[in-house]
This record gives C-alpha cells, sequence and structure tokens, in this order.
C-alpha cells in the first residue's frame, strides 16, 4: 500500500462529499456577490485576530470584539452568509474527524 496513493484517494474522496459539494456550491455564489463576499472576508479577518491575541495570552480587542459580533449577527440574517457559513463548519468538522483518525494511528497506544 502506498500512502501518497491513499493520500490521493482520500483527497478524492472528500470533493465527492457532499459536504464539499455543497460548500463549493455556496463558495461560488458567495464569489458571485460582492457585498457577502466581503463582509465574510471581513468577519474570517477578525475572527483570525482574536485568535491570535487570545492564543497570545492578549485581551482581545473591545472594539474588534464588538465588530465581529456585528457581522456575525449580520451574517446570520443573509441566507447565503448563513448557509455558506454553516458548509464551511461542516466541512471543517469532516476534516478535523479526518486529522483525528491520522492521528490515531500514529499515537501512542
Amino acid at each position: 500500500m502506498n500512502v501518497y496513493d491513499e493520500a490521493h484517494s482520500l483527497a478524492r474522496a472528500i470533493r465527492e462529499s457532499n459536504e464539499f459539494k455543497e460548500f463549493d456550491r455556496l463558495r461560488k455564489q458567495v464569489d458571485n456577490d460582492k457585498e457577502c463576499a466581503d463582509m465574510l472576508k471581513e468577519l474570517t479577518e477578525i475572527q483570525m485576530q482574536l485568535q491570535a491575541a487570545q492564543l497570545s495570552g492578549q485581551q482581545p480587542d473591545k472594539d474588534m470584539f464588538a465588530r465581529f459580533q456585528s457581522l456575525s449577527t449580520m451574517a446570520m440574517t443573509k441566507p447565503l452568509a448563513a448557509q455558506y457559513l454553516q458548509a464551511q463548519m461542516a466541512i471543517g468538522t469532516m476534516m478535523n474527524d479526518v486529522f483525528g483518525i491520522v492521528g490515531e494511528a500514529i499515537s501512542d497506544k
């Protein structure tokens, strides 16, 4: 068994999964909606900044956190943005599960 061949098979299975197909479909719709795409891009950028601050032990900037909450609320009121975020979460959950399975193969049990 060639590990690289198996990795390519896994990549194909991920691309063929319902989770990925739904995420890809919604990503294309978001890309065609500039307002939605800009909002989601800003939301992601702020989320990453807040997470970086948290990981480094810093208190999150209150204004940045308020902007994140505002954008999150706004995103949930827009059907396309909300569906995209849900699909993004589903693909993230699937990938975390896959990483967990692979991680178990190399853990000291």
